[in-house]
């Protein structure tokens, strides 16, 4: 059995196990205290606060998701942890939040969220807070710089190669990266099937897809994959 075959035996819940941001709002405590109850593996984004912590939050900018200009790397961890995330009751939690949470119980898929030129220290800081963390973690990201930088810090926990594109420039790109000696990757499901993820397959890295939102989704993505990450369904309901 593969290494890694922890990543791909069960559904990863994008940004947790939200209900699409009505209740549970997405990257919070309570999404990814849904996930676990569920068994679902998680799938979330880190951003680096401007005290060097990296803080669970996909935006660049804090509009959306608190109603609040700005953006995040603006802000001290302890700051964005005092934001309302969707006028809940849940805040911006750190990196350190989450693994307290979780404990090992289910799969973590952290995203690294890059700013080109303002990434010193981000990989380093990520690896630092999951040191003697017991539990299945992968980190992955779309930017490359940091892939560069897991792999020089010998990153203990796999790295993926998070992506999308069906043209061949794009794929001499993606190709570029996994010569990085990358674990897996994590592939738009709408770009599949493609010469690049058909040959990443037949090496033996694992592919998951992002982001499966119904069941034709779903059924593209086994044809074409070998796990998901979904949101907006419960995959343990047949259709």
């Amino acid at each position: 059995m593969s290494k890694l075959a922890w990543l791909t035996e069960r559904p990863v819940a994008h940004r947790g196990y939200h209900d699409m941001n009505k209740e549970v709002w997405e990257n919070t405590l309570s999404a990814f205290s849904r996930a676990i109850e569920a068994g679902f593996a998680i799938e979330c984004d880190l951003h680096y606060a401007s005290d060097g912590v990296p803080v669970v939050f996909h935006d660049d900018d804090l509009q959306r998701v608190c109603n609040l200009p700005g953006e995040v790397r603006e802000r001290t961890s302890a700051e964005l942890g005092l934001l309302s995330i969707g006028g809940t009751k849940d805040k911006i939690p750190t990196l350190k939040h989450l693994l307290q949470l979780c404990d090992g119980k289910v799969p973590l898929v952290l995203e690294l969220k890059g700013r080109e030129g303002d990434d010193d220290g981000f990989a380093e800081s990520v690896l630092e807070v999951l040191e003697g963390y017991r539990g299945h973690v992968a980190l992955m990201s779309f930017d490359h710089w940091l892939l560069k930088d897991l792999k020089a810090l010998e990153s203990p926990y796999p790295v993926g190669l998070t992506a999308e594109g069906n043209k061949p420039e794009t794929f001499f790109q993606h190709d570029e990266a996994m010569h990085l000696g990358l674990d897996f990757i994590s592939y738009f499901f709408g770009h599949l099937p493609n010469p690049f993820i058909t040959a990443q397959r037949q090496r033996g890295i694992p592919v998951i897809t992002w982001t499966v939102r119904d069941e034709a989704a779903r059924k593209h993505t086994f044809a074409n994959a070998d796990q998901m990450t979904f949101e907006g369904f419960d995959p343990r309901i047949a259709s």
